[in-house]
């Protein structure tokens, strides 16, 4: 059987484009640029649509053309793309070792809430 090919990784500037679409679904280049700019005022809307334009040649993103103004959405859900983010990083700089990648998560400093919450899940874990 052959192997499919694995989903294009985003840039920096797609990642972030991706942040905003993931809550909405489904976005015209419009909609996506007045969320953006709740964050980012300087980002215009002709740079929104050329990037979504370019993420969904690369198959980051599916498009609706059915309607005048098209309508983009992500090609994979949030937690598929950062699963496969994740262990490209644990492959990369941890040679394939989650638990480097936890204990360098650890080291860099969490919160104490964040610490509680770890170790919470953990013990449910466990039972």
């Amino acid at each position: 059987m052959a192997k499919l090919p694995a989903p294009p990784k985003p840039t920096a500037a797609e990642l972030d484009l991706l942040q905003t679409l993931w809550p909405l679904g489904a976005a015209t280049a419009k909609q996506a640029h007045q969320a953006i700019l709740k964050e980012r005022p300087d980002v215009t809307y002709a740079t929104v649509l050329r990037l979504m334009q370019i993420m969904h040649t690369k198959g980051l993103l599916i498009r609706d053309e059915s309607e005048r103004s098209h309508v983009y959405a992500p090609a994979q859900a949030q937690d598929s793309l950062q699963t496969n983010l994740l262990k490209d990083l644990i492959q990369k700089a941890f040679s394939g070792s989650a638990k480097a990648l936890v204990m360098a998560a650890l080291r860099s400093g969490i919160s104490k809430k964040e610490r509680e919450e770890i170790e919470n899940m953990l013990k449910e874990e466990d039972k």
